[in-house]
């Protein structure tokens, strides 16, 4: 089956990209840490059989840590602009924007670059038989969401997000449109350095665990 990877990512730019690392990180080493993590989800999600990697943007990549190494990959992929007020409402348009008819569509974000081919298409593939997928976080948020039809997205509209209860909410938000979504594999995302250093040594050998180390 087919399905279209939504990735959603911002630009890991120094003193705007993963500032909660920060003491022990400093600005710089935080953006490389975000930017090792959008690297290493690319590469997974391109190495997923059957989809379509679509990435929607925002925030300055022109300035952004390893611009040049996340614009070679990026030229791999379909890019999307992120548009509208608020992260719920750009993740609602993200999903339309990157639809075609008759394609579901799993979304992602940048925070989880221990995920593997193997796992994304295993979340797509419960597409086949059910309306939509989540997957939760450690923190209360989720890592993906799976939506066989995307404009069934509209249900994020006034979601709070990056809250402890964002999943569960979410949850509640699907099943007042009726869908019934597959729980998949829980994940931890990376806020702090506490949860860097737990997700880098998930995958040792990746660039992520390489910029986390050397946070000291």
């Amino acid at each position: 089956m087919t399905f279209c990877l939504l990735i959603v990512a911002k630009a890991p730019v120094p003193g705007f990209a993963k500032t909660r690392l920060c003491p022990p990180a400093t600005p710089e080493q935080a953006a490389e840490i975000a930017a090792a993590s959008l690297l290493d989800t690319l590469d997974a999600a391109l190495r997923t059989p059957e989809a379509r990697v679509v990435v929607a943007l925002t925030g300055d990549f022109g300035k952004a840590s390893r611009r040049e190494e996340i614009a070679a990959v990026l030229r791999k992929t379909e890019t999307i602009p992120q548009r509208g007020d608020g992260f719920d409402l750009r993740l609602v348009n993200a999903h339309a924007d990157a639809r075609r008819p008759g394609e579901p569509v799993l979304q992602i974000g940048m925070d989880t670059p221990q995920v593997t081919p193997a796992l994304l298409a295993e979340a797509a593939q419960s597409l086949e038989t059910e309306d939509s997928a989540l997957g939760l976080a450690e923190d209360g948020g989720w890592w993906a969401l799976g939506l066989r039809d995307p404009l069934h997205a509209k249900a994020l509209a006034g979601v709070p997000m990056s809250r402890d209860d964002t999943g569960l909410q979410t949850l509640r938000a699907l099943a007042d449109i009726g869908l019934s979504p597959d729980i998949l594999t829980t994940l931890s995302d990376v806020d702090t350095i506490v949860d860097a250093r737990l997700v880098a040594a998930l995958r040792p050998v990746s660039r992520f665990a390489r910029a986390v180390a050397e946070v000291r």
